[in-house]
């Protein structure tokens, strides 16, 4: 069994692990508290809390309910049978530090399609009104708080007692082991990835679901849908088509291939995204906002071509591995640095490091066209409150240190191959800046 190496020093992790425990689950509870009842004001939520103390945020905190745990429960069954029963193309990850390689099926899309259209013939034809969800969203982030939670534990547990492959292991802390995780790849018997369900068909799945839920919830309370909502609705629903379209290549990036499923990814993908990511779209039910058409295209032109950018990123570098180097990039042979490295096996093998198209551009471009389809589909909100703007914010937190922390991997991995490609690629992120 492969022993855990620590992501960030102990001491970083210990904040980390505290913060997120402490900090995160408040924060999603006060977060749809002050976009749902307060306004979107900070201001309102602060002065609230301020007036009345911990009581008072005990009191707004909604408790677990039936039909909290009923949609829950009825998500994840169906999410989890798509994932089971649905056909697909079977495709491998890639090789893991212990020289094993998952196999998935590729029935994603599939997935994406079944479940939007199911989700919107039960509101179209009376069987279920996706109101109800929005009505209860508190109810449900809390469920989702102490279940995912309770996930996480069992995760933990079944790293000790039942491995799904060799790249598992401890790093002797119980803290460390519980936040980073245990298993790069767990599974319940042999073809049920927990992470491609955790990160994928719950977390990403969620964001289409609850996108349309914001979109039906204002047109059920206003007899319209404001033009605001439709750009908000439109992109988010873009991205999360662009991501399911690419599965497959997701299942080759860091979140599945490096991050073990621990208390950070999967408790961030189980909570986080379905409370933050979908934010914007939840401020914008009650604070409808008139854009006009010719800025409310001009926003969705931009965020279209923002998704498109940070799409094509990614297909060229997977076509780029994908023939191993022969392909063309903008029109011409790609420039490239064949970088030979040591597996844990002690075995040598070679990659590729593609240092043209938009990888020559900086090592992790990909990263700005994503932060700006964050801000195009939050604009459309304007600027009456900062809350909307959080997971903008948040995002850019996020993708700098995943940034740092890839270089960091990488460095260790290829040596003085990663020191020449950072010479020949000297930006990490921002062509020129950073």
């Amino acid at each position: 069994m492969a022993e855990t190496k620590t992501v960030h020093s102990p001491l970083v992790t210990y904040a980390s692990v505290l913060s997120l425990l402490t900090l995160c689950p408040p924060f999603v509870i006060l977060l749809w508290y002050t976009m749902v009842h307060a306004d979107g004001s900070v201001c309102q939520t602060w002065d609230f809390l301020k007036q009345h103390g911990l009581q008072g945020f005990i009191n707004i905190w909604p408790g677990p309910t039936a039909i909290s745990w009923k949609i829950i429960a009825c998500y994840a069954a169906f999410e989890a049978a798509l994932q089971l029963l649905l056909p697909g193309k079977t495709v491998e990850g890639p090789v893991s530090p212990e020289g094993n390689r998952p196999v998935y099926k590729a029935n994603g899309m599939a997935a994406y399609t079944v479940t939007l259209v199911t989700y919107l013939s039960l509101w179209w034809f009376g069987i279920f009104n996706p109101s109800i969800v929005y009505d209860h969203l508190g109810e449900i982030f809390s469920a989702l708080i102490f279940g995912s939670l309770v996930f996480c534990i069992f995760l933990y547990i079944k790293g000790h007692l039942a491995p799904s492959s060799t790249d598992s292991g401890s790093s002797g802390n119980i803290i460390i082991d519980f936040y980073w995780g245990m298993e790069l790849y767990p599974r319940i018997g042999k073809s049920f990835d927990i992470k491609v369900f955790t990160n994928c068909r719950f977390g990403m799945m969620s964001w289409a679901v609850l996108a349309l839920t914001y979109c039906i919830k204002q047109y059920e309370q206003n007899g319209k849908v404001a033009d605001s909502m439709l750009v908000n609705t439109i992109l988010m629903l873009v991205y999360v088509t662009k991501f399911f379209w690419w599965e497959v290549g997701y299942w080759n990036t860091m979140d599945i291939a490096h991050d073990r499923a621990g208390f950070y990814i999967c408790w961030g993908c189980l909570v986080w995204v379905p409370s933050v990511y979908t934010s914007p779209g939840m401020y914008l039910v009650n604070h409808p906002v008139n854009l006009g058409l010719q800025l409310a295209l001009c926003i969705l032109a931009a965020g279209v071509l923002s998704i498109y950018v940070n799409y094509d990123c990614d297909r060229q570098r997977q076509e780029f591995r994908r023939t191993d180097g022969k392909c063309l990039v903008w029109g011409k042979a790609p420039s490239k640095i064949v970088a030979s490295y040591t597996t844990t096996s002690g075995e040598t093998k070679t990659s590729l490091l593609l240092t043209s198209g938009w990888w020559g551009l900086s090592r992790h471009f990909h990263y700005v066209p994503e932060i700006l389809a964050a801000f195009f589909w939050t604009v459309p909100a304007l600027f009456n409150h900062f809350l909307p703007y959080f997971y903008v914010i948040f995002l850019t937190i996020l993708l700098f240190d995943r940034a740092k922390r890839d270089d960091d991997r990488c460095g260790s991995k290829y040596g003085k191959y990663w020191k020449l490609y950072c010479e020949r690629v000297r930006y990490r992120i921002v062509p020129g800046i950073y």
